[in-house]
Formats: C-alpha cells, structure tokens, sequence
C-alpha cells in the first residue's frame, strides 16, 4: 500500500534513492523492485531488521533485479549520514508530523539530494487527521506520536523555502479515513471491536483483491477525505536562495 506515486519520481535502474523513516520498508521495497539503489533509512532498529529480511527474500526470489542495492541504516532524520547531494530521489512518508524539529529534518532532507534530484514527503491531511484528535487524545498524545497537523500550503511553502520548487499534489488512501475515525471513536487500541475488526477485514480484502469497485470509489474520494497527502518537489539545478 503506496502512498508516494513513483510515477512522480523517475526511479528506476541506477537510481540513488533514500526512504527516510522507512518504518515497515513499503516505499523501499518498491524502489528496490524498480531498480534502484535503496537505502531504507530509520531509527528503529526492530522495523530495520524486519526490512533487511524483506529484502534478502526479495533478491532470493528475483523480485528485484540483480544490479539494484539494498541496505538499511539506523540513524536520526535531522542528523543524516551523508554527504551532500548523494541521492536522486528522498522519500519521507508520514514522519514529518512526529519530528518536533520538523524544519532540521526538511533542512536534511534537501541537503542530500542531489540538483536536478526529486523529493517527496507525504504526511496526514488536515481534514482527516483533525477529525482524529477530535475523537480522541490517546490518538496522538503519546510517546513518539503525531505533534502537529499540517496544511498542505504551509508544508509546501516550509520545503520551498529551503531552495526547493513545488511540482504537485497527490491524495492517498480515503478508505482508511473512516477506520481511523472507528477506531478513536471506540479506543484506538480496542483492536477487537467487531466494528472496527469487520472495517479491518474489509481493508485487508481491498488490498489483496483490488476490486475495481473499491479501487475507483477511493480514487473519487481521495480528493475529499485522502487520509494522506503527497507533495512533490525538485531541487534546482542552479543555486537560489534557500535559508
């Protein structure tokens, strides 16, 4: 389940690309399947060690092509390990809303990709993710969860004014909007409401089966309650004036 549209980045074979905040290694994956040389980068090294098997499964099973690299790094998003403008493509999606930081991590963020490169960062949208904390504190009053609720326009004016130039908009997974609402509106850890377990059933189904009903009644909604919204972004080739 993407929530970044690859299409968007011109990722393929021989290109660089970092997953900052890779969590559970979806965005990675995918770039590896492509081609590319992924570094599935994170601070949690449980998720890490669950990705790394994913990948030696993939190469095992000749789900990625043999000249494409991939490896995971631990390490913290506002102090990344790399030089300079080394990557193609930088992918952040749904970390930014738990970085206090959020500008040290943007700053990051452009600083390793390379001119001419392509950066996307998705985060929660607004209108969902208002509802959310609405229904519910333990939602994203917690260690580690979500500290702000972005606008879109305000993320996108952020990035750009690091040096970066805006490029376009995507919305992504409507149809996990209402689960969430469920869930804060029953106990975001009550996992065993039959509410909320037939909800999950249901997403499970759509996501193995992709039926068409589901795949065009969430494209009509995405632009209305997409629980996620992409932001997609280039760096100059020449010099402007960043902060």
């Amino acid at each position: 389940m993407l929530t970044v549209d690859f299409d968007h980045l011109g990722v393929g074979p021989g290109s660089r690309v970092i997953d900052v905040g890779c969590g559970a290694g979806r965005h990675s994956f995918e770039a590896y399947r492509r081609g590319a040389d992924i570094v599935a980068f994170d601070q949690n090294a449980d998720d890490l060690a669950e990705v790394a098997v994913m990948f030696e499964a993939m190469a095992a099973e000749n789900q990625a092509p043999d000249y494409a690299k991939a490896e995971t790094v631990r390490g913290d998003a506002l102090d990344l390990p790399y030089g300079d403008g080394e990557f193609d493509v930088v992918i952040a999606s749904e970390i930014l809303e738990h970085v206090p930081e959020d500008d040290r991590a943007i700053a990051e963020l452009s600083r390793v990709l390379k001119p001419g490169g392509a950066l996307a960062v998705t985060v929660p949208r607004w209108l969902p993710e208002r509802i959310c904390w609405a229904l519910s504190d333990e939602y994203h009053a917690n260690e580690g969860g979500h500290v702000r609720i972005y606008r879109a326009d305000e993320l996108r004016a952020e990035i750009t004014a690091r040096g970066l130039r805006y490029r376009d908009q995507g919305f992504a997974h409507a149809l996990h909007s209402p689960y969430w609402w469920l869930k804060c509106a029953v106990g975001v850890r009550d996992d065993d409401h039959p509410l909320v377990r037939a909800y999950q059933r249901m997403l499970v189904w759509d996501m193995m089966s992709a039926p068409a009903l589901t795949r065009v009644t969430e494209r009509l909604l995405n632009p209305l309650i997409g629980k996620s919204v992409a932001l997609y972004f280039t760096k100059p080739t020449e010099p402007t004036d960043a902060r």
